[in-house]
């Protein structure tokens, strides 16, 4: 398998991976459960930043996401 194939089919998964942690907690977040959501937002925080090491996204990005994220889960009551 050629290495070009090979990063295409790992960057997929890692992205199809945060698709779904977002998801995840943005439901949390809008049902209003903030335990759940912090939680699921120390995942997916996690999963950003190494996902930005390895190049999948850009680290601004990543960091960008992360501070929009972190501020809707501060308006949960």
């Amino acid at each position: 398998m050629r290495n070009s194939a090979r990063k295409q089919l790992q960057n997929r998964s890692t992205k199809s991976r945060l698709g779904t942690l977002e998801k995840k907690y943005s439901d949390l977040v809008s049902a209003g459960k903030k335990a759940e959501a912090t939680v699921a937002y120390t995942l997916l925080s996690s999963a950003l930043d190494k996902a930005a090491k390895t190049g999948t996204v850009h680290r601004s990005t990543a960091s960008r996401k992360k501070s929009r994220l972190a501020l809707r889960l501060n308006k949960v009551k």
